[in-house]
């Protein structure tokens, strides 16, 4: 059974549409990056999923519940994690912990206890004197004991640099996943995530832009860089996107032979970033 079915989801705030006939479906055991800018209507879509917002029309179904009729129950078999700063930096770390433990039924107190133990954050420690690694520590401790079926996470890593944000994410695949358990991930820090995700979402304006398992993008999406006396050749084939680059023209094509684009240039695998700006365009 799917965890999350969403069809045709619409949302408006005023004369604004945030999601606009948006879909999706999510399998168990699945890491889906659902990627787009600011505005685009992904925090909308996450909140619809928990049931934290009402929906102008569409359907949707979360682990066979309706998140906004249904939400107390659907909450104790997921988890929505904002960005570590959101933390209360006046709260000391062991009050944190029992608190998450008294409001959420699928908390671990024991293994969120386990997992501090083997960091130096000492449980009297207000969050706020917290260094970025130990708040990253602290942040993984408490996601990492809820032990829901769906976890979903809205830029969890706001705000801090490279290293801690690697050290999250080898902590969230290695730790918490699952063939049963799906996480959902935004983020603009596209590239530290593309190595661990199954599938991704493309959201733009409130509409699916892309979907697609991360094991077909190379099937369908083709990137080439050649050299600039190619370009004409290049545009002939309808490039989804072309641009100049200091190594000459890249390139990003959709269903087209890769035998004939590797007679033009150097042929890959689009990054995620590449490939969202060739599907969605530049910014105005």
């Amino acid at each position: 059974m799917s965890l999350v079915l969403a069809n045709n989801l619409v949302k408006s705030y005023g004369k604004r549409r945030a999601l606009d006939g948006f879909n999706m479906t999510i399998e168990p055991g699945r890491i889906v990056g659902l990627i787009g800018p600011n505005g685009s209507g992904k925090t909308t879509a996450l909140k619809s999923l928990m049931g934290m917002c009402p929906l102008d029309s569409g359907t949707l179904s979360v682990l066979g519940m309706t998140p906004h009729k249904q939400r107390a129950q659907l909450m104790q078999r997921c988890s929505y994690i904002a960005d570590t700063g959101t933390l209360p930096r006046w709260m000391r770390v062991g009050d944190l912990v029992k608190f998450v433990n008294d409001v959420h039924p699928a908390f671990d107190l024991d293994a969120a206890r386990a997992r501090l133990q083997t960091t130096d954050i000492t449980t009297n420690a207000k969050i706020g004197t917290l260094s970025k690694g130990m708040t990253v520590q602290l942040h993984l401790a408490v996601v990492l004991a809820c032990n829901v079926d769906l976890l979903i996470l809205d830029e969890p890593t706001l705000g801090l640099d490279i290293l801690y944000r690697q050290a999250f994410y080898d902590g969230l695949l290695n730790d918490h996943f699952e063939a049963q358990r799906s996480i959902v991930i935004t983020t603009h820090e596209v590239a530290e995530v593309e190595h661990i995700l199954t599938d991704v979402v493309f959201i733009h304006r409130g509409k699916v832009a892309l979907t697609s398992p991360m094991d077909r993008i190379g099937e369908r999406y083709t990137q080439v860089v050649a050299a600039t006396d190619q370009q004409d050749k290049l545009e002939a084939l309808s490039p989804l996107r072309l641009r100049r680059t200091l190594h000459g023209i890249t390139a990003t094509f959709e269903d087209t032979d890769s035998a004939e684009l590797a007679k033009l240039g150097t042929v890959s695998v689009p990054s995620l970033t590449d490939l969202f700006v060739a599907v969605v365009g530049a910014p105005q």
